[in-house]
């Protein structure tokens, strides 16, 4: 190879290095910044799909409000009239200017609330509820406890920084998971304009990621950017969590991009089918990756003698992924 050649070579390989070089320089500048705490689960099975640092122990801002929508909507008459106390007027940061004196619903609240980001709306519903601020608060961690969110602390229910007010992206994700299962819950927070009082929703997802069917975002300069997303495709219902978020709506659209790419719903269990001459009552969907369906077991166990009536307990049933155990339940005299 003479002179000339070699240098053209050489220059075209250093030009497809630099091009190499460039092209991964986009690929990262597009890529959304990580967050300091994020967890993504299945809504139904409550399987984790991701996680980081998903058990640390972090400000949650206004994502707060999904658990004081959650306790409002169980506990509450919607349709019951709110007449504002002078103790939810002039709340700091987010807000709906509430003035004392006014008349609102219970719902017009829960809009101003989720759709809003109301801190005044939260004082208000939580006065209504229980008389003070931190009655409201013990209810709320009552709750919280109830769904297996054991790291979580609520002080308030809006979420302003406050001694030992915290909880986990895994937390979060557990609580809000059960709030969307609530056809109330689910309309408020999927609800893009509120024609009432002319409110629209702060949740970009809503307009930006396909599927989105809310739930809350969340700021301080304590807790940093958060944001709690639902979506559904094709049966399959995800919630994202991230924590202290520099790009929250970016961050949260890549792991839910990700999730469905990589996890599919599978019937491991219909109970239309008798299990070795047994019924059971539940079927079982469960979220999987290409290639774990072969590494799902079912396990039976009878009772000695079996029964003869109908109905009549007769045993379990275990489905195992590898050696997890991922779902059990009663087996009965067909």
């Amino acid at each position: 190879m003479n002179r000339r050649s070699f240098c053209a070579l050489a220059l075209l390989a250093a030009s497809m290095m630099l091009l190499s070089i460039h092209a991964c320089g986009i690929a990262s500048v597009n890529a959304a910044a990580e967050s300091m705490a994020e967890c993504v689960i299945e809504a139904s099975s409550k399987r984790v799909l991701h996680e980081k640092n998903g058990r640390d122990c972090l400000p949650m801002a206004s994502t707060t409000k999904i658990m004081t929508a959650l306790l409002i909507i169980d506990d509450c008459d919607l349709s019951q009239t709110v007449t504002v106390p002078q103790a939810a007027v002039g709340i700091e940061g987010s807000s709906v200017y509430l003035k004392a004196g006014e008349s609102y619903t219970v719902e017009d609240l829960l809009y101003g609330l989720m759709l809003r980001s109301g801190n005044d709306c939260a004082v208000a519903l939580a006065l209504y509820h229980s008389g003070s601020v931190e009655a409201f608060a013990r209810k709320m961690n009552e709750k919280a406890c109830y769904l297996g969110a054991e790291d979580t602390f609520f002080a308030n229910p809006h979420g302003l920084p406050a001694k030992g007010h915290h909880t986990t992206a895994r937390d979060l994700a557990l609580i809000s998971a059960y709030a969307i299962e609530n056809p109330t819950f689910r309309q408020i927070v999927s609800c893009k304009y509120y024609d009432k009082y002319g409110w629209k929703n702060k949740n970009k997802m809503l307009w930006n990621f396909d599927g989105a069917i809310g739930v809350k975002t969340g700021f301080t300069m304590d807790a940093g950017r958060c944001l709690v997303t639902s979506a559904e495709r094709n049966g399959m219902k995800i919630v994202s969590v991230v924590l202290n978020s520099p790009q929250m709506f970016e961050r949260s659209s890549e792991l839910l991009e990700k999730c469905f790419g990589d996890y599919h719903m599978e019937c491991l269990f219909d109970c239309q089918e008798p299990v070795e001459g047994l019924s059971a009552r539940r079927s079982f969907l469960y979220p999987l990756r290409e290639g774990e369906r072969e590494k799902v077991s079912v396990r039976v166990e009878k009772i000695q003698p079996l029964p003869s009536e109908h109905g009549e307990f007769a045993g379990t049933m275990q489905i195992y992924l590898e050696n997890s155990l991922i779902f059990c339940q009663n087996l009965y005299i067909i």
